[in-house]
């Protein structure tokens, strides 16, 4: 078994700290080989998929870490209902497709991870950061990725490097910011809001890691 990745804790803005005290981003540092989704973790997800039943995606919502994420975003301005939270996504996708279909190992970890957590979780190439990442709002006229990429809302969440904002929070990555299966170094990172246990989001990186680099 794989040991148990040091988890490290994102810097936050000072604007962010005393809007949202609660609002953190948690990351782990992992090396990965070259390699496709295994039997063992296909089998997973469909075993996953055969627990994850139609009453269960229905009240899926009012489950405490669903709606923590629900709550965190009518306070940033989003309606849950127009853009789905991360679990609420990953519970509409399982019912649009009838099964958590396998995506490649990295996608698959992180679908695992979520699933079983309701955590949400995105993954970097760490290649194509610079320095630590955080959480900031976006500067004026700034850039996802600090280039002519997609323009940012003035004061919108992102999470950053030192250079530039590699995501928009629960949104789209920076192009080639995303880990993907030619991945070696990746960056683990779980967002948490305010009513997600710490626990839990230890949780969902560690059960991600050990999808990634388990043997």
């Amino acid at each position: 078994m794989a040991p148990e990745p040091e988890i490290k804790h994102g810097w936050l803005s000072s604007e962010l700290q005393t809007e949202f005290p609660k609002l953190a981003l948690r990351y782990a540092d992992l090396e990965l080989r070259a390699r496709s989704s295994r039997a063992a973790i296909k089998g997973r997800l469909r075993t996953l998929s055969d627990r994850f039943t139609g009453a269960k995606a229905i009240n899926l919502r009012q489950e405490p870490i669903p709606w923590a994420y629900r709550v965190f975003f009518r306070q940033v301005g989003i309606d849950p209902d127009d853009q789905r939270t991360p679990p609420e996504a990953i519970a509409l996708e399982r019912m649009r497709a009838g099964a958590f279909r396998s995506q490649g190992l990295v996608d698959d970890a992180l679908l695992i991870a979520m699933v079983e957590t309701w955590v949400a979780l995105v993954a970097f190439d760490a290649e194509r950061l610079d320095g630590p990442i955080g959480l900031r709002l976006a500067a004026r006229d700034e850039q996802l990725g600090g280039k002519q990429e997609r323009p940012l809302s003035t004061g919108q969440i992102v999470i950053a490097d030192a250079e530039r904002p590699v995501s928009i929070l629960f949104g789209d990555v920076a192009g080639g910011c995303a880990a993907h299966s030619g991945t070696r170094k990746l960056v683990l990172a779980a967002i948490q809001v305010k009513g997600v246990p710490e626990l839990s989001v230890e949780e969902a990186i560690w059960t991600a890691s050990e999808v990634l680099v388990g043997d």
